[in-house]
């Protein structure tokens, strides 16, 4: 008996020391949640590998946790492997670690150094994704935007998958556990850097060979031994060109002229025409201001046309410069490419390298035969080409003119609806009323080939008695005409008679003669007014005064009686 309590007590003592030991190992230790340790591989099973830490458990992992990395294949008894403990004793007693989440800091805080300090790192692209692509770097899934995997767009990327490749940290968002790459950045770099040892080895003014690479509309692209430089499309040739196809071609070699380099910004300005003299200084001073040369169109634009003196020597015709008389056309309605001309020089500007030609200066001006022609007051014929609400517009024949007629000067009546009678492409007759060469206009007019008919008021007086014929009648009064027809005058209702019971229009025919005197006239502003009243009114006048008088008791009826029978006696005489 004394024997077994003296047994229990020795076990009792080894026990107490072992957690007096280990508590000591695990004060020296301080294991804190969150943290990465080393652990030793105890153990390999199906699903898990269990790992010796040094605490009360082993931590166990999922073989899960490795199967981005590989690593399972390197991994035995005895392997030290890197976890982060979640929790030091679980409700089970059990330490729980994680090999992924241990993989995942280590590998986030290398990002976090990649970036700060622009390093490149290693990693694998493992699939693609909405916008690109999903890169691992050491088990940190990070994102790679389609546009940042190379220089330019790829029509596949099989050939980068799974493949390690070098990458550039360009974005980190920590809260959001973002990481963006770029593969781009990396191959930039290395081309600058060989564009910069090449750009050191060149100079300006030296002639080189180059291949065209691409072509635009404002130029081309030349490479120089792995180095872009710009051909612009002036400097492709002294000619004037419309687009750099026409003298280049995608893949020709060409031999250039390196005019400029930008240290800055790296970049190389070459030309083509620089290997040629200039042919505008070599042979401007031959052509003198004032004289015409033989020229070919080469182009031809809104605002002008160009034409060609000599290879590399052009200058341009203005649009004003193109007709004498068609201002407002396009200039290819008169002029068209590979068009042989004659041009004059008007103006020669060395500094710009300008040149201004004429082509209407060659030809004949048609305003000297116009006014050689036709004078103010002539008679001619013309061709109806518009009509406007205003007036016509009329090609005179025989000429390149075009002369406008007035609604006004249609016809001396003036009346807005002498428009609805003429149509266009109608041939009519018209008298030159003015010709202005300056303001390059000529009025027409078609009412000035027949005498005015307001002639005859210009030598009548106010009171004078006139016979009208009727030409119509309307409610306002009736329509006549002293001698042409052109000049209609209304004699207005109120006017048609002395008894109002008389002054119904529909008394008139058309055909009927009556007389009427002049109670308004307005010389000035071609104005006559006509009354029937006012000639009775005066005719009853002066029949009371001759045949007898009201106060002696003569009745008016039988003064006017009396004196219309003496009036058709006189006439009776004269006709016998």
């Amino acid at each position: 008996m004394e024997e077994i309590v003296k047994k229990n007590q020795g076990s009792s003592k080894s026990h107490e020391e072992f957690e007096k030991l280990l508590a000591q190992d695990m004060g020296s230790r301080k294991f804190k949640e969150g943290e990465i340790t080393t652990g030793i591989v105890s153990k390999v099973g199906k699903k898990f590998i269990f790992l010796d830490l040094g605490l009360k458990s082993e931590g166990a992992i999922s073989i899960d946790e490795f199967k981005f990395s590989k690593e399972i294949e390197n991994i035995k008894i005895g392997s030290k492997v890197d976890v982060l403990i979640e929790k030091i004793e679980n409700k089970f007693g059990d330490v729980v670690v994680s090999r992924e989440k241990a993989r995942k800091a280590s590998s986030w805080k290398k990002m976090e150094k990649a970036f700060e300090n622009k390093e490149q790192i290693k990693g694998v692209i493992i699939s693609r994704c909405k916008g690109g692509f999903i890169v691992d770097v050491e088990s940190c899934l990070c994102f790679l935007p389609g546009s940042q995997v190379d220089l330019k767009p790829l029509k596949s990327f099989d050939h980068l998958m799974k493949v390690p490749q070098t990458f550039e940290c360009v974005k980190l968002d920590k809260k959001r556990g973002n990481i963006v790459l770029s593969r781009r950045a990396i191959i930039e770099k290395a081309r600058d850097h060989d564009r910069d040892k090449i750009i050191s080895k060149m100079k300006e003014g030296e002639i080189v060979q180059g291949i065209v690479k691409n072509l635009t509309e404002w130029g081309a692209f030349i490479d120089l031994n792995g180095v872009d430089a710009l051909l612009h499309i002036t400097d492709i040739s002294w000619s004037r060109i419309s687009r750099p196809s026409e003298l280049l071609s995608i893949g020709q070699s060409i031999k250039v002229k390196i005019t400029k380099i930008e240290q800055d910004n790296k970049k190389i300005s070459v030309g083509v025409k620089q290997l040629t003299e200039d042919p505008y200084t070599k042979s401007i001073d031959k052509y003198e201001i004032g004289k015409t040369y033989d020229a070919v169109i080469t182009k031809v634009q809104d605002y002008g046309c160009f034409a060609r003196l000599e290879d590399g020597l052009e200058g341009l015709i203005h649009q004003s410069e193109l007709s004498w008389t068609k201002k407002n056309i396009h200039p290819g309605k008169i002029l068209s490419t590979s068009q042989k001309i004659k041009v004059q020089i008007l103006e020669k500007d060395t500094e710009k390298r300008r040149l201004s030609l004429s082509y209407k200066n060659t030809q004949t001006n048609p305003w000297d035969k116009f006014t050689n022609d036709y004078k103010v007051g002539d008679a001619g014929e013309g061709i109806i080409k518009n009509i406007t609400d205003y007036g016509l517009f009329v090609t005179i024949k025989e000429s390149e003119f075009d002369g406008m007629i007035h609604y006004k000067d249609l016809s001396w009546s003036e009346k807005d609806t002498e428009l609805e009678k003429y149509k266009k492409n109608q041939s009519i007759k018209f008298k030159i009323l003015e010709i202005n060469r300056e303001k390059e206009k000529i009025r027409l007019g078609i009412k000035q080939l027949k005498d005015d008919p307001y002639q005859f008021f210009m030598q009548k007086n106010m009171s004078d008695v006139v016979t009208a014929i009727v030409d119509s009648t309307s409610k306002n009064g009736i329509y006549v005409h002293v001698g042409n027809k052109d000049f209609p005058i209304l004699i207005k209702k109120n006017h048609l008679a002395k008894e109002s019971e008389n002054q119904r229009p529909l008394r008139f025919a058309k055909g009927n003669k009556v007389d009427a005197m002049i109670v308004d006239l307005d010389k000035e502003k071609r104005k006559v007014v006509l009354s029937i009243k006012a000639l009775e009114e005066k005719e009853a006048k002066e029949a009371v005064k001759k045949y007898g008088s009201t106060d002696s008791g003569g009745v008016l009826g039988d003064i006017l009686g009396k004196a219309l029978k003496l009036k058709n006696k006189k006439e009776t005489k004269t006709k016998k």
